[in-house]
């Protein structure tokens, strides 16, 4: 038998199917899945930088769902499929291991910091799903695409206090805006975790850049 997910209800399993399938859209590499006490923690990248000169930030979505009380697992699949259970899914063969599954935002800490309006969310990824269509030439390669996309998601935006474009791009295209709604921000290290009552994104600023200031050694 092929190994399955086990999910609380049919419900969960649905919305486990709605959000591996809005990672592909976003094309997201995989989504980790871990899952323990009857609760299922599933997260994708919305953006991610690749290489270490890339200073695109790493932004995550996440949604919690209830899970089967002794589903215990911590793993990242390229994608779900339904099952003849409704409250079971079907996991491919293999698991896949992203550069981004192996940066874990901080489970404590989390300091309040304001909050944006669920619209404004909204109408900033509107606008720069919109700015990135205008600057994409015709037949674009794969990597002008993610030049492109990169460029506009990780520009610092002020209606966000600061927080990159692509905080509301993974908000949008996840589904976590419905309806009128203020999403909390707060903060820990250099994570940033925005809630919303469907979910969460978690962004992580780029690290310092530059040499350190030189010291001396010995005598």
């Amino acid at each position: 038998m092929a190994p399955r997910l086990l999910l609380a209800d049919a419900d969960s399993a649905r919305d486990a199917l709605t959000f591996a399938g809005r990672a592909a859209q976003a094309g997201a590499e995989g989504v980790r899945l871990q899952g323990a006490g009857g609760v299922l923690a599933m997260t994708s990248a919305a953006l991610a930088p690749r290489g270490l000169l890339d200073r695109t930030p790493t932004v995550l979505a996440m949604r919690v769902l209830a899970a089967d009380p002794e589903l215990e697992c911590d793993l990242v699949v390229a994608e779900l499929a339904a099952t003849d259970e409704p409250s079971a899914l079907a996991l491919p063969d293999t698991a896949i291991a992203p550069a981004w599954a192996g940066i874990a935002p901080p489970r404590g800490g989390w300091e309040p910091r304001g909050e944006i309006a669920a619209a404004t969310l909204a109408g900033r990824a509107q606008w720069g799903i919109a700015a990135v269509a205008e600057r994409l030439p015709q037949n674009p390669g794969e990597d002008v695409v993610r030049a492109v996309r990169g460029s506009v998601w990780s520009t610092p935006d002020d209606d966000l206090g600061g927080l990159p474009l692509g905080v509301a791009f993974a908000a949008f295209t996840f589904g976590f805006i419905g309806g009128e709604e203020q999403a909390r921000v707060t903060v820990s290290g250099r994570w940033t975790r925005v809630t919303l009552r469907r979910g969460h994104v978690l962004s992580r600023g780029p690290a310092a850049s530059g040499l350190t200031d030189v010291r001396p050694t010995g005598r």
